[in-house]
C-alpha cells in the first residue's frame, strides 16, 4: 500500500486553533485534533487524506 505522507503545514484547509488539546485543525473535514490532520484521517480511515489542496504562496 503507498503511504505517501501528507504534510498538512503546505494546505491551504490547515489552520492553528487556539486550543491547546487539540491545536491543529483541518477546514475541509471539519476537525481539530493533536495529531497532524492528514495522520488522522489515515488512522480513522486507513486511507490517504484526499482533500490536500497545496497553499498559493500569495496567500
Amino acid at each position: 500500500m503507498n503511504k505517501e505522507i501528507i504534510n498538512c503545514y503546505q494546505c491551504k484547509y490547515f489552520y492553528v486553533t487556539w486550543n491547546r488539546n487539540f491545536p491543529k485543525g483541518c477546514k475541509f473535514f471539519g476537525f481539530t485534533t493533536h495529531k497532524l490532520p492528514s495522520t488522522y484521517v489515515f488512522e480513522t480511515s486507513g486511507d490517504v487524506c484526499h482533500g490536500f489542496v497545496q497553499k498559493n504562496r500569495a496567500e
